[in-house]
Formats: structure tokens, C-alpha cells, sequence
């Protein structure tokens, strides 16, 4: 607090005034930039403040594939001394620059169908999806399962678990949305259907298994509210079949006519003509 009742501030949060001697310091500054062709470093573009005695001067870059970026090189002086050393030279990306999409851990870049042959894929032990199997569960499946085995398995779906997955499942090619679905007639629900398997569990509501060999999605989880062309209820109609007529001939109709022979045609029991040569 000051004599007259203003607030001082700090000398360290007063702004930085740009030091002469080191803002026309553009040629030195350019000739530390060591790291590449004199023609891939641009004109100057501005010289910062960044403290006293102490500027940084901004290049363009031309390096190919670093359009927007630019070069830094930050200069100072000791006091009382017109001569600028080079503190650092660095590339940086400005306003408009490419930049690489940002750095994701690979748990978050994995995606449905990543997983191949031979891959091994570790489960977190805090896998909000899975808890313990001991654990008392609210799913009639997954606790009898763990009574009949005893312990049971070290660790089941959860209850957040199970509903992603019903969502995804929901949400995917074997919901109701689905393209084969929407087309297929409103009655070909797979809920419906003879081929349907059920599956166990809270899940039996609303999904099971496809077993028609014939249909797109054999093997696969369905919704009950899928569907296709191939459900068992849908029945073709056996088109009658035409009798065929039997052939009649009218021989009343028939006009006999007699055909002269062709010329060098015998009857039977002729001498065969010469061939004319022997």
C-alpha cells in the first residue's frame, strides 16, 4: 500500500518493456537457428518481452509439413552491455498451426474388433464393470451360478457393467434400429421368433441369441425387438399348380401329300449309283 492509498504492485507483475538493443538484435537471433537450412527460416515476424533485458524473436517456418509454426529464439544482454547472447531456439506451433490430435492412454483408443489374434488385453483391477464375485449380486443368474461353484468366479459384471452393455448392445447392428430390422415386416421380431435363444439373467428381458443358420445375425446377441426376414413365422403360401393338358392330334386334320424323290436318291433294293470315279 502506497503513501496515497494505491496498491503497488510488484516489480515482478509489471509488464515487461521490450530492451532496444535486444528487439534489433533480428540477425543474431536468426543466425541461432542452427537446426535447419538458412531458406527454411522465414521472415521475422515479432520480438516479445519476456522480461528485462530479455526478448523473444518469432521466425516463420517453412519446413514442410510445419505450416503455421514458427521459430524462438530468445536473446539477452548483461547490463550496461550491447552485446546479445542466445538463451534457446525452439519450434512452436502458432495460432493456425497442425497440430498431432492429442495423446490418449491405449484403453481409450481401443475399439470394438481392435483385439486379434494372440493380443492380450488387461483388465484394470478397478474396472468400474466387474466387481467382486463373493460380493452379493442382484442378478438371480450370477448368484446361483456362484452357489453352485462355491466361491465362483473371482469377479462379475456389475450392475453399471451390464447396462453398458445392454446399451451398446441396444444401440448396435442387432437392435432395432438396425437396417434389417426396420426393413423386415413389424410382426418379424426376434422375440417372437422359434430360432430365438434366451439368454439367463436380468439380461433375459430383452436379449438372447440367434440360432436360424439362415439369418444374418446366427450366433449373435438380438433384441427382442430385432428382426429379419427369416423368422420362423413367416410361411410362403404354396402357389396351386396347373394341370397340364395332355396332347391331342387330330389326324381328320391332317392333309396326307406325297414328296417326289430328290434327284439321286435310290429306293431300297436299287444298285447303288457309280461315284464316278474308281
Amino acid at each position: 500500500m502506497g503513501n496515497n492509498g494505491l496498491v503497488t504492485r510488484p516489480a515482478s507483475a509489471r509488464a515487461a518493456r521490450l530492451d532496444q538493443v535486444c528487439a534489433a538484435a533480428v540477425e543474431v537471433a536468426r543466425a541461432g537457428i542452427t537446426e535447419v537450412d538458412a531458406a527454411e527460416v522465414g521472415d521475422h515476424l515479432q520480438a516479445v518481452a519476456e522480461g528485462d533485458r530479455l526478448v523473444t524473436h518469432y521466425f516463420e517456418c517453412r519446413l514442410a509439413g510445419y505450416r503455421g509454426w514458427r521459430w524462438a529464439v530468445t536473446v539477452t544482454r548483461v547490463p550496461r552491455s550491447r552485446t546479445v547472447t542466445i538463451c534457446e531456439t525452439v519450434l512452436l506451433p502458432g495460432p493456425d498451426a497442425l497440430l498431432a490430435p492429442g495423446w490418449l492412454p491405449w484403453q481409450e483408443r481401443l475399439k470394438p474388433g481392435d483385439l486379434g489374434p494372440g493380443d492380450l488385453l488387461p483388465t484394470p483391477a478397478d474396472d468400474e464393470r466387474l466387481q467382486p464375485g463373493y460380493l452379493l449380486s442382484d442378478d438371480p443368474a450370477v448368484a446361483e451360478t456362484a452357489w453352485e461353484l462355491g466361491l465362483g468366479r473371482a469377479r462379475v459384471m456389475s450392475r453399471e457393467g451390464r447396462a453398458e452393455t445392454a446399451q451398446r448392445w441396444y444401440d448396435g447392428d442387432h437392435g432395432p434400429s438396425a437396417p434389417i430390422a426396420t426393413s423386415a415386416p413389424a410382426a418379424a421380431r426376434c422375440g417372437t421368433c422359434g430360432f430365438y435363444l434366451p439368454l439367463a439373467g436380468q439380461l433375459r428381458q430383452c436379449f438372447g441369441v440367434c440360432g436360424n443358420f439362415y439369418a444374418p445375425d446366427d450366433g449373435r446377441v438380438v433384441s427382442t425387438d430385432h428382426g429379419c426376414g427369416a423368422h420362423s413365422e413367416t410361411l410362403v403360401e404354396a402357389e396351386t399348380a396347373v394341370e397340364e393338358m395332355p396332347t391331342i392330334y387330330d389326324d381328320s386334320a391332317v392333309e396326307p401329300m406325297s414328296v417326289s424323290r430328290a434327284p439321286g436318291s435310290i429306293e431300297p433294293g436299287e444298285p447303288a449309283e457309280p461315284y464316278g470315279h474308281s
